[in-house]
């Protein structure tokens, strides 16, 4: 019995060394989280409020520390969690319950808050806090129902000052994110909405149909890889989620479409990868604003002025930008309707005065149009503006043999072939002539005395040999 009674004695002395070295390791994670929380560090100072719960999960005042953390991480569906675990231990602490009131009055919880500030003031009838925040809840609630009235009949935009009045009292209503939202997008503002989505998103875990929303909100504004990116992350959450997962496998598409389209340096497989997004979304008008505006530049590039110009106006009437308007001033050119091409550069010009690209093409345009009214050294050759130095000689080949003077033996019709024949090698000079060439594209001819800049001395009978009967020096070589 004497020994029974000597290990008992000394189980119990183990026990309460035990139970003072945990008890000593749970005060260590509370001034530590303590510590933390003061510093403002508070996923520090969450890790040691877990593990002083853990050690001690019947302790009130923990939960409600750890619940005051999670607040101020923003938290709130963590905090009500402790506030109720506190609340259950512990019915009359009475900062928990008027914390817990404040959390569900900012969720617009009106009814469950407003029992909480009731229960507070039973015991303490004059505490202003309670007052305060149990004075706020009918007007909110008010507002709530003048809000979906404005709603039901189609008053958003004053729906929107009502619901924001609202959010000022319930900032962590994800609800009501979610109702302005609604508003905003009725009235076509989608960055409002989306703004009011995400906001949403962060209030309110797996949100799958928050990501959904706001994807299709991004769509609407063509921001196509703005829009993969969001329902990308619905898929995160839910693999297998019809609607993001139908909605992903389309935008997936388009934005494959417009990213070739924009990166190829194939005019034609540029062409075709916008045309296919036309046919793919035949709806939004923003994504088919991009599809046109690539269509726009690429046929520009392409030297099918007429599509060009169908396609900048398809885009303009869309959205009036000074990049827009550029890309459709440049198809003017390309198609040396120099009036259009002025016009359109100035329109630019009155959006974005500083746009450098609509000065110099507008100095460009002015250029090509006087230059129009004297000779054009394409035209001369027959070739079109794209075309390569060997066209380019092949093309002066047979003009030059077609024009040659000694082809011709009237008067006047051997005069006339030496006019031409002359503005032949002039325009074999420039078009072989890199830099030369240059300048003429930028609407400044370099054989132009006036301009100044011509190449001195320039004769085009130097290059070619003498032919019988003529009074002329010719020296052909087609090299």
């Amino acid at each position: 019995m004497y020994h029974c009674g000597l290990l008992l004695v000394l189980l119990d002395l183990s026990l309460d060394v035990v139970g003072s070295v945990a008890q000593l390791e749970i005060d260590r994670h509370l001034e530590l989280g303590r510590e933390f929380l003061a510093k403002g560090q508070f996923q520090d100072a969450l890790s040691h409020y877990h593990a002083a719960v853990e050690g001690d999960p019947n302790n009130y005042l923990t939960y409600y520390k750890r619940g005051t953390v999670y607040l101020a991480l923003g938290k709130a569906k963590f905090a009500l969690l402790d506030l109720n675990k506190v609340l259950e231990l512990k019915p009359d602490f009475t900062s928990a319950r008027l914390q817990r009131g404040n959390v569900l009055l900012k969720q617009a919880q009106f009814d469950k808050a407003e029992a909480d500030f009731l229960d507070v003031l039973l015991i303490e009838q004059h505490n202003g806090d309670a007052l305060n925040a149990l004075y706020k809840i009918k007007p909110a609630q008010e507002n709530l129902v003048h809000a979906d009235l404005l709603m039901d009949s189609g008053d958003y935009t004053y729906a929107i000052q009502v619901i924001s009045k609202i959010i000022e009292v319930c900032p962590w209503a994800a609800e009501l994110r979610e109702r302005r939202a609604k508003c905003h997008e009725a009235l076509q503002d989608y960055i409002s909405a989306i703004s009011d989505v995400h906001s949403a998103i962060k209030l309110q875990s797996d949100n799958t149909q928050g990501y959904f929303k706001v994807a299709t909100l991004h769509y609407q504004l063509g921001q196509v890889d703005e829009s993969l990116k969001e329902i990308r992350e619905c898929l995160k959450l839910d693999p297998e989620h019809s609607m993001c997962f139908s909605f992903y496998k389309k935008i997936k598409k388009i934005a494959s479409l417009l990213n070739k389209a924009e990166k190829s340096e194939d005019a034609r497989e540029c062409i075709t990868s916008a045309q296919s997004v036309l046919k793919l979304e035949p709806n939004i008008v923003n994504v088919r604003f991009i599809a046109h505006q690539l269509l726009c530049k690429c046929y520009t590039s392409n030297a099918e002025s007429t599509q060009a110009i169908r396609n900048c106006q398809d885009a303009l009437k869309i959205q009036k930008e000074p990049a827009v308007y550029c890309d459709s001033a440049e198809a003017y050119l390309a198609a040396e309707m120099f009036d259009d091409a002025i016009r359109d550069f100035k329109e630019a010009l009155e959006m974005d005065p500083n746009l450098q690209r609509a000065k110099q093409g507008l100095h460009k345009a002015q250029q090509r149009q006087k230059l129009s009214e004297s000779r054009d050294y394409y035209k001369i050759l027959s070739v079109p503006r794209t075309a390569s130095k060997r066209d380019i000689i092949k093309a002066y080949r047979k003009a030059a043999q077609k024009w040659h003077p000694d082809n011709f033996q009237e008067r006047e019709e051997k005069k006339r072939a030496q006019k031409r024949f002359i503005d032949i090698a002039a325009a074999k000079e420039v078009l072989t002539d890199d830099e030369k060439r240059a300048k003429f594209d930028q609407g400044e001819d370099p054989l132009d005395p006036e301009s100044g800049k011509h190449q001195q001395g320039f004769n085009p009978f130097q290059k070619f040999h003498h032919f019988h009967g003529s009074p002329f020096q010719f020296k052909f070589h087609f090299n």
